[in-house]
């Protein structure tokens, strides 16, 4: 059984190149369950009905106004609000303060992502992934003014390790891989 689900999780790690390829298995908690104990209410609140009014130009313009917000690290998950008071936000709370207004304008299929931003990188990051009619996107208002899809983000970048939509959390199959 252990080989072939590992065998079935190796296939799918080295098919999938970026979260939207990502094989996610739901699980019960991940390792920042309790970090994210401040922002819980944002990523669980219901979202209203799907809308058409959150277009690519319009998250576009979200991202551009969050990526002009100076970077700050804290150790701690900021919430929207004090995001976006014009004190310094790190990668978390860009994220988040993405999430909320994708949740509250009718997005769906958003999911707040912790991983690796390269495949070099030391520290985890933050960021979203959205598929939308249009396309699956990476939204990472830290680093980036626009969206971007997958292919445009590099092959190798934005590995996921969790995610988190709604009340439910994810495990990538490589994390589980890395950990059996």
């Amino acid at each position: 059984m252990k080989k072939t689900l590992l065998s079935t999780a190796l296939f799918a790690l080295f098919a999938s190149s970026s979260f939207a390829d990502a094989l996610l298995f739901t699980v019960a908690a991940t390792p920042y369950d309790h970090q994210m104990d401040r922002i819980r209410p944002v990523l669980t609140a219901s979202n209203r009905a799907a809308s058409n009014r959150v277009s690519l130009g319009v998250v576009n313009q979200w991202m551009g106004e969050l990526r002009s917000i100076p970077y700050g690290f804290t150790t701690f998950w900021k919430t929207p609000a004090e995001a976006q008071s014009g004190a310094p936000a790190d990668c978390k709370a860009k994220a988040v303060a993405l999430y909320e207004k994708m949740q509250a304008n009718g997005a769906t299929n958003v999911r707040l992502v912790i991983g690796k931003r390269t495949p070099g990188s030391r520290q985890t990051h933050a960021w979203l992934a959205w598929d939308s009619e249009g396309g699956s996107y990476v939204l990472d208002p830290t680093f980036n003014w626009a969206a971007c899809t997958p292919a445009q983000a590099g092959r190798r970048n934005y590995q996921t390790l969790y995610a988190y939509a709604g009340s439910k959390k994810f495990r990538a199959a490589s994390t589980l891989i890395a950990q059996n």
